[in-house]
């Protein structure tokens, strides 16, 4: 039996027949010049936006600099105004003075926070019962005073003398009038509590900022024999002020010293001898005028000009013991303190009543 054989069918089918090369090239085309402009969308940024952004980027960078320059003058304006030194040069030794070096306004742990110096009066001189407490000026140290603590010595007076925080030997610290003022109620605690001085036979002498502060000082304390003013300034803020730094600044939030001098002479009540430099004679040719300070003094007041250009006066000793010849000292204390005090005054008799003297004078007649 014979197998059939399966028959081969050949079915024809489409041909692929691929796109036109033309076509197919512009689609391509169109596709890549629509990628590149969806991204070129996606990239494009406003003018405005950069112009912002460049504005903003600027102030924040001037912010920094600003509030960089704020920083610095707070930290440093007292630069301005105050000039200190640590080396000691001179000694009073130089000028043939005996001297006690003396630490006083310890810390709690021990730490001595002043140093000054102690010049006794010579024995057996007439202005002896006064001591005079030196203030310096900003610049230097007590090295630069020596000179003038002679001066006040050979007036016939005790001299104590003192350097403030930053300056000598005293601790270190950014000076300011806040702490100016600290340290001279130290050292006037140290003259009253432990050498037990009298303060009504205390003279405070300043010179430069220090007369400013001897002012300050002395108008706190009434009690004192009297105020010595050689030369203040009469704006010392202005030098921190008038400064070309100063006025990129918020200077007066940033500066706390203020030296008022006329606010210190408006409350001064205890005498006061000035050492004022000679001022310069007005074009008109009308006599020099006072300060305007030095009017609103309404206690009794002394001033002597100094001669022109020259910082200090060679007649000071005579002129101090001139002004010291003025001061009451009827109600001082004894120059001695260990000195016994008087006896008191013995009681007053009481005086007799009308009716015991007629008694009396019955009797008589009797």
């Amino acid at each position: 039996m014979s197998r059939k054989k399966p028959r081969l069918q050949v079915v024809a089918g489409k041909r692929a027949t691929p796109p036109p090369a033309g076509k197919s090239a512009v689609r391509g085309a169109r596709d890549a010049a629509s990628a590149e402009s969806t991204s070129a969308r996606r990239l494009q940024v406003s003018g405005r936006w950069l112009f912002l952004a460049l504005a903003a980027s600027l102030a924040a960078a001037a912010l920094c600099v600003w509030l960089a320059l704020c920083l610095l003058y707070w930290q440093g304006n007292w630069q301005l105004l105050y000039h200190p030194s640590s080396a000691i040069t001179r000694t009073p030794a130089s000028a043939g003075l005996v001297f006690d070096a003396i630490g006083f306004a310890t810390t709690p742990s021990g730490i001595t926070r002043l140093r000054g110096w102690w010049i006794p009066a010579s024995p057996g001189t007439p202005e002896s019962r006064y001591t005079v407490f030196y203030l310096h000026d900003q610049d230097g140290n007590l090295s630069s005073a020596v000179d003038h603590l002679a001066q006040l010595h050979a007036a016939g007076v005790s001299v104590f003398a003192f350097d403030y925080r930053g300056y000598g030997q005293s601790q270190f610290a950014h000076p300011s009038e806040k702490r100016w003022l600290e340290d001279s109620g130290w050292a006037y605690e140290y003259l009253t509590g432990t050498r037990h001085i009298d303060p009504r036979t205390l003279v405070v002498d300043g010179r430069g900022l220090g007369a400013d502060l001897a002012l300050e000082f002395a108008a706190a304390h009434r009690e004192l024999a009297g105020v010595v003013a050689d030369s203040p300034l009469e704006d010392a803020s202005g030098i921190l002020f008038n400064d070309a730094r100063a006025h990129l600044v918020p200077a007066h939030l940033l500066a706390h010293d203020r030296w008022d001098l006329a606010a210190a002479a408006d409350a001064l009540y205890i005498p006061s001898l000035w050492f004022l430099p000679f001022p310069e004679q007005p074009k008109n040719g009308a006599p020099a005028e006072n300060p305007p300070f030095f009017g609103k003094v309404k206690a009794a007041k002394m001033f002597v000009w100094l001669p022109p250009g020259q910082a200090s006066t060679v007649s000071f000793p005579a002129e101090f013991a001139r002004w010291l010849d003025t001061l009451k000292v009827d109600s001082l204390a004894p120059a001695n303190p260990g000195a016994a005090p008087p006896p008191p005054a013995a009681p007053p008799k009481p005086k007799s009543s009308r009716r015991a003297a007629h008694r009396r004078h019955a009797a008589a007649h009797r």
